[in-house]
């Protein structure tokens, strides 16, 4: 490659990382469809208003290329996390290898970070959460780390289950959205360090898992 076309690709991959960030922080703040490409660029610095669609195409490709920028950090930690608990038949490490890999990866981006309340908006529109929620179980980490809180409550019905994995992960990541969201306005003292909040939240959605079932609704 000549040293002209490096140059090339190197401005295109900053380019391409500003309008993510930028893209990133607008849709936390504001929401996926209150957004519009020229004002992704504007933010970006772009003079050029269709920049977001010319490297990046459609909306979702947007969305899943801010998703799949974060997935690299989240599934190298959740790499570690199995490893530290592999052959755990305990419900709580299995939540922690669920809980852990996002904390730590927001703790580790600063303050402010905005990757927690753009998911948590992803999340909220109909538009986007099937997208949001495949792309996530495509992931076989992820996938893991589930299967062994199945493992850990067998005698759970199906339809249950279900439903429980759908309010943990309501639970995990709109919990981070607002303690993000309140340590970007007002600071660290606002609100505990991120491995603290890990703490409280893998309690509470062990709690969640570990609910007494009503005979009634189990069988329905």
């Amino acid at each position: 490659m000549s040293a002209q076309r490096a140059a090339r690709a190197d401005r295109s991959e900053t380019t391409r990382e500003t309008l993510l960030l930028a893209a990133e922080r607008l849709f936390a703040e504001h929401g996926m469809h209150a957004v519009s490409n020229r004002q992704i660029s504007e933010a970006a610095g772009q003079g050029n208003n269709a920049a977001a669609c010319y490297h990046f195409g459609t909306r979702t490709d947007l969305l899943r290329a801010i998703e799949a920028k974060h997935r690299v950090s989240i599934d190298a930690l959740r790499v570690r996390a199995l490893e530290d608990i592999e052959g755990s038949d305990d419900l709580r490490d299995w939540v922690s290898v669920l809980v852990r890999p996002l904390t730590d990866h927001l703790a580790a981006v600063g303050n402010p970070s905005w990757y927690a309340r753009f998911a948590a908006q992803a999340m909220a529109d109909p538009t986007y959460r099937q997208v949001v929620t495949k792309d996530a179980l495509a992931s076989p980490l992820l996938v893991q780390a589930l299967d062994g809180i199945t493992r850990c409550l067998p005698d759970l019905p199906r339809r249950v289950r279900l439903e429980r994995a759908a309010m943990a992960r309501n639970l995990l990541m709109h919990t981070c959205a607002e303690h993000e969201g309140q340590l970007a306005e007002h600071g660290p003292q606002a609100r505990s360090p991120w491995p603290v909040a890990a703490e409280g939240l893998i309690d509470a959605i062990v709690g969640l898992w570990q609910a007494r079932v009503h005979v009634n609704i189990a069988s329905r």
